[in-house]
């Protein structure tokens, strides 16, 4: 371990770091950090034992009772943020959260999802995922409000698409963080783009989600700013009435011994047994489980018919309109999608409520039924009905009082992180609905 951190501080000492940031989430998954000056006489203790900070004023962590809590850098999470500038080189580690006696502290979503996966690894299993988050460029009107950048739609190019300058930036920039990434292109929406990278452990894609939202919105922040013009981006999952909402595909497998367990090319839908027993786990528990993946009000204007995103729970092959879908099975890149998650959610919660749901179904070998090959869009409720395909949550207050109800996913969660979590979604869903919006003032005002 020494050896280890004496290269970490001469590697900062090589690429010039003048300050650290020291980062961890929230309940919500909103990053926050506290930042050091980079000085190597003080490094090591800093890794070896870390820095004291107040919880209490952290949503979802201590009381004020008890808020000393301590930030324990994960040397390996070392990453230059390249949008800052050279005279002040910033780093930043991601934090584990202990207790001030040490200890890891109930509250840290990080560590629940390394928790969750250290138990995984006792049954010799690890669990890849690879996710999808979308996200729209707003310009803004002449008189300062929020609109779409470009009018383009799916995989548009120059001229009409007006991203085509900021992704290349995006996918630079990423690459200099150490993501591997796949492709980028123009999604559905005006204004709405994809940048994706390649799937890996989960902690490791956890951490990723965040400094991948962390760092478009700062860079496309910075160009702005350069360009002296007014862009931003939002990963609101419906930031527009009419158009595509942003999801967070995550298409997830299980590997063991370095083998795929849910390939098996001699199974009708090249899926084995395994496979179809985790698709039928993530079906049982899809309801309670939206309150994770789409944890906002406005998430659930996201899941309404017509604009691609899921809305009934269902798994098919290559079936876009179905929850869970599965892509083409080609061995070892064999993989099931599920497609109702958005970039507002906590990924390290909603990792760990996912596999706790998929293992679920895996140790009770829950089928999934035959996978529907038609568009769920085109049937009527009556339809949908009668063939046992069931709708998702349609708000926040459906999600959240079927989540409190199952065990397996508070369980998951565990009481510090579950109980506060609901805590939070009843006073986001109590100040929504005493708020009056203009759409009911144009209904109602005249009645």
């Amino acid at each position: 371990m020494t050896e280890k951190i004496d290269e970490m501080i001469e590697r900062m000492q090589n690429d010039y770091i003048k300050f650290v940031r020291l980062q961890f989430v929230d309940i919500h998954g909103v990053p926050k950090s506290i930042a050091l000056p980079s000085k190597p006489e003080e490094m090591e203790s800093l890794f070896y034992d870390g820095l004291l900070f107040d919880g209490s004023s952290i949503e979802g962590f201590a009381d004020i009772s008890s808020s000393d809590l301590l930030l324990k850098p994960d040397i390996n999470t070392y990453s230059p943020l390249s949008w800052r500038p050279e005279e002040s080189a910033t780093c930043r580690f991601i934090c584990d959260i202990c207790t001030s006696d040490g200890d890891p502290y109930p509250g840290d979503p990080r560590s629940l999802l390394k928790n969750a996966l250290d138990d995984l690894a006792k049954k010799g299993y690890t669990y890849n995922i690879g996710p999808e988050p979308e996200f729209y460029i707003l310009d803004e009107d002449n008189l300062g409000y929020p609109i779409p950048s470009d009018n383009a739609s799916n995989f548009d190019v120059d001229p009409a698409d007006k991203g085509v300058d900021f992704r290349r930036e995006l996918s630079l920039n990423l690459e200099e963080l150490n993501f591997k990434i796949e492709a980028n292109h123009h999604e559905v929406g005006p204004g709405q783009n994809e940048i994706s990278f390649k799937f890996d452990d989960a902690l490791i894609t956890a951490d990723a989600v965040i400094t991948y939202k962390q760092a478009i919105k700062a860079i496309v922040n910075n160009i702005a700013e350069f360009n002296n013009q007014k862009y931003s981006v939002t990963f609101m999952p419906k930031p527009f009435n009419g158009v595509e909402g942003s999801g967070m595909h995550c298409h997830q497998s299980l590997f063991k011994n370095g083998k795929n367990v849910f390939a098996d090319p001699d199974a009708e839908y090249g899926l084995s047994d395994i496979g179809l027993y985790f698709i039928g786990g993530l079906l049982k528990h899809a309801f309670p489980l939206t309150a994770i993946t789409n944890p906002t009000v406005n998430s659930y204007k996201r899941l309404v018919p017509g604009y691609e995103a899921p809305v009934h729970i269902s798994y098919g092959l290559k079936n876009r309109s179905a929850l869970i879908r599965v892509p083409a099975a080609f061995g070892e890149s064999t993989r099931i999608e599920y497609r109702s998650p958005d970039p507002t959610c906590n990924p390290y919660l909603a990792f760990t409520a996912m596999l706790a749901a998929g293992m679920d179904g895996i140790k009770n070998k829950i089928e999934p039924g035959e996978p529907v090959n038609y568009n769920l869009f085109e049937l009527s409720e009556e339809e949908l009905e009668s063939n046992g395909i069931n709708p998702l949550p349609a708000s926040l207050w459906e999600a959240y009082h079927s989540l409190e109800n199952s065990e397996l996913l508070m369980n998951a969660l565990g009481p510090q992180i579950g109980n506060k979590f609901l805590d939070a979604k009843y006073a986001e869903w109590d100040d929504y609905r005493v708020q009056v919006f203009n759409y009911e003032q144009r209904k109602y005002l005249d009645i």
